[in-house]
């Protein structure tokens, strides 16, 4: 399929794309069991307290078990003790098992959504950067003119080397390569652009 192309002089011109990718089938159940796998990992799992079994000191009872007209106890080790193990604390990252997401999954699911986007009309292909944009008030200006100021940006490396100084201070913007971003950037942000070489960088990747 055949998708227009822009060039900041404002020239549109057309760019061949697979429709493999861009023009996919939207699996809004694939995506949602995507993103909630992504989401899942994305937390940290820091906190950690420890068990009965892992607090230090003697096992033995605190006194008999009879005759004392007290309850029944084991050890100061118990939870009800202060200084005690706690009973059903969290366990530490390494008692949450990461959830896997397998190259199938992650290449539908992205395909899915950039397709949607093309069907929103939120997607745009810009010419390679060909020269630097130093200043971030410039940059601002183009995002403001094509209304692309809250994007994922993804760049071939050259583009990301001009214009990356411009643009990292602006807020609600990303910009990454077609190696560092998931599906969960893709939906966070309204809008996804592209370049020319990022386009085809991307359709190597997930063809």
């Amino acid at each position: 399929m055949k998708i227009d192309k822009i060039n900041l002089n404002g020239k549109k011109d057309s760019i061949e794309v697979l429709d493999k990718i861009f023009s996919a089938k939207i699996n809004k159940r694939l995506v949602n069991n995507v993103l909630y796998k992504t989401n899942a990992n994305y937390k940290g799992r820091h906190a950690k307290t420890k068990q009965q079994n892992e607090v230090s000191g003697p096992t033995s009872k605190i006194y008999a078990q009879k005759g004392t007209g007290n309850a029944r106890h084991a050890s100061k080790k118990a939870p009800i003790f202060v200084g005690g193990g706690i009973a059903h604390g969290p366990k530490g990252e390494l008692a949450y098992k990461k959830r896997k997401l397998n190259k199938t999954e992650k290449k539908q699911s992205i395909a899915s959504l950039i397709s949607e986007k093309i069907k929103n009309k939120d997607l745009l292909i810009f010419s390679d950067f060909n020269s630097e944009i130093k200043k971030t008030k410039e940059m601002s200006l183009i995002l403001k003119k094509y209304e692309i100021s809250n994007s994922l940006i993804i760049l071939d490396k050259p583009s990301k080397d001009k214009i990356e100084k411009s643009i990292r201070n602006i807020p609600k913007i990303k910009v990454t390569d077609v190696n560092h971003f998931s599906a969960f950037d893709i939906v966070k942000f309204k809008k996804v652009v592209f370049t020319e070489t990022s386009v085809k960088e991307l359709e190597k990747r997930y063809s």
